[in-house]
């Protein structure tokens, strides 16, 4: 599973719904939600 920091949480939370986009320079990125406070999480480069 894909992690990323959560920035409210201030710690390393696996992704829930994590999917894959494509950023304006074409770098891989994983955006989804943080599990315990719903916050919008990302995480640049191939997971």
């Amino acid at each position: 599973m894909a992690t990323a920091y959560c920035m409210k949480c201030k710690k390393k939370v696996e992704i829930r719904n994590p999917r894959q986009v494509t950023l304006k320079n074409g770098r891989p990125a994983t955006q989804g939600v943080c599990p315990v406070c719903g916050t919008k999480v990302f995480r640049i480069g191939k997971t």
